[in-house]
């Protein structure tokens, strides 16, 4: 599994693939929070606080994770590389973890450099070191266990297809459709008891509840139980293609 996990990243870090990812991350991020005159402008806001960041970089990963997914599963099996992996002594899991967390990984590395925009603003302050620290860190963590549910999503996505673009359009629509189409659903206020239970099982709703500083037992479960139940779909695709 470790063979195949370094295997991953280095495919990843040695092509333009994961740079291209981590810099258009970073410069999209970086434009929006400190040149375009938009809501989500840091200086012309009235506060010191990363929320125009934490608010901006999921609608970022919803592209960004599926093109960096697409080709995980789906490329092994338009090549036939697949099968050697399953001659290989790696279970299923094996497979799936390892393609798994080379997405995590790259994920993880791209907000790290995000840290200066944690700087820029504790020193932006007024007085200096006016910024809500608590809610920032929470927020990482949040926005951190929201890219790891959408690799999860594009990792289950590339193992449905054997076509990269097939691949990057559903973990695409798929991650919206999780993190903003059911929490746009329910506040339509047309399902009556239901409108809660669409929010409540979209991504959203647990995010902003992290956002706002509490980390909360019950979003990280809900977190955790997302991340699992594709990462099984994803191996239950692939149990289903071996035989």
């Amino acid at each position: 599994m470790r063979a195949l996990y370094l295997k991953e990243i280095r495919s990843f870090l040695s092509s333009i693939i994961g740079y291209v990812f981590i810099f258009i991350f970073l410069i999209a991020n970086g434009l929006f929070l400190w040149f375009v005159s938009y809501d989500t402008n840091i200086m012309e806001g009235n506060v010191a606080d990363l929320i125009p960041f934490f608010n901006l970089a999921p609608v970022i990963f919803l592209i960004l994770i599926p093109a960096i997914t697409m080709r995980s599963i789906a490329e092994e099996k338009r090549t036939g590389t697949i099968e050697l992996l399953f001659t290989r002594p790696l279970t299923d899991w094996n497979i799936v973890f390892a393609k798994f967390m080379a997405g995590v990984t790259l994920v993880c590395i791209s907000l790290l450099p995000t840290l200066i925009y944690y700087l820029s603003v504790h020193y932006l302050g007024n007085p200096i070191g006016n910024i809500d620290h608590g809610a920032t860190i929470t927020s990482y963590i949040g926005l951190t266990l929201l890219g790891i549910s959408f690799v999860s999503v594009g990792l289950f996505a590339s193992s449905l297809t054997q076509s990269q673009i097939v691949a990057f359009i559903i973990a695409m629509f798929g991650s919206w459709f999780l993190y903003e189409g059911l929490e746009l659903i329910g506040s339509f206020n047309i399902w009556g008891d239901w409108d809660f239970l669409f929010q409540y099982v979209g991504i959203k709703s647990h995010y902003d509840s992290i956002m706002k500083g509490v980390v909360d037992t019950r979003d990280i479960i809900y977190f955790i139980s997302f991340i699992m139940i594709f990462l099984l779909s994803t191996h239950t695709v692939l149990k289903g293609h071996k035989r």
